[in-house]
């Protein structure tokens, strides 16, 4: 692991002000709330209609330094295609307000699916914000897994390495891929928390 705490302490600080407040009612344990949003492709797509499956939110700004440093190479988009091949379902959701940073429209949304290669099963827009609140997103990348039972049974990080740098990706625990492999072996989901890293979400 990098020694970077004088560099997060400073930028997660930031980029993570304390004053955020979200209306959260995602618990681990529980049933995770369902949801109605509109795919970037146009299609109303909820969380509910992929009942029986692993599924997998990953909150996003492609204008965040934590979320560039999984996109730049590649990572995310092969990690997505390891889920799929798994049998999961990987929702990307972008949680930012018009007019603030990472805010993907409805007209722009297919051409960033384009430009970011992305391999999930759907780019999710939130522009209010409700869906991001709910679940208590806090970062970019922020990361939610749900059981096929309805369950949240994952939520924090992506991974265990909090930078910016590209290269900690493959020597990193992703907690993402072992929460999915974790309810496929039918074992329990350890961790089932950690703490989020990335920049806030720009509600």
């Amino acid at each position: 692991m990098r020694m970077l705490a004088p560099f997060l302490s400073v930028a997660l600080s930031t980029l993570l002000p304390a004053t955020f407040v979200a209306a959260e009612v995602a618990v681990i344990g529980s049933a995770a709330p369902d949801f109605h949003l509109t795919s970037a492709d146009g299609q109303p797509t909820s969380l509910s209609q992929f009942k029986g499956k692993t599924v997998v939110l990953e909150w996003y700004n492609p204008g965040c330094p934590f979320v560039k440093k999984f996109y730049s190479r590649g990572d995310m988009q092969r990690l997505q295609r390891t889920a799929r091949d798994k049998g999961a379902v990987w929702l990307t959701i972008s949680s930012s307000a018009e007019g603030k940073q990472g805010h993907i429209s409805q007209k722009d949304a297919p051409g960033a699916v384009q430009s970011a290669k992305l391999e999930s099963a759907a780019l999710l827009l939130d522009p209010s914000g409700a869906v991001g609140r709910e679940y208590g997103a806090r970062t970019t990348p922020h990361i939610f897994v749900i059981d096929p039972k309805g369950t949240l049974v994952y939520a924090g990080a992506i991974d265990s390495e909090p930078s910016t740098d590209p290269s900690d990706v493959a020597g990193a625990t992703n907690y993402a891929l072992l929460a999915i492999d974790s309810i496929a072996a039918g074992k329990p989901i350890e961790p089932s928390s950690t703490e989020p890293y990335g920049c806030s979400v720009k509600y």
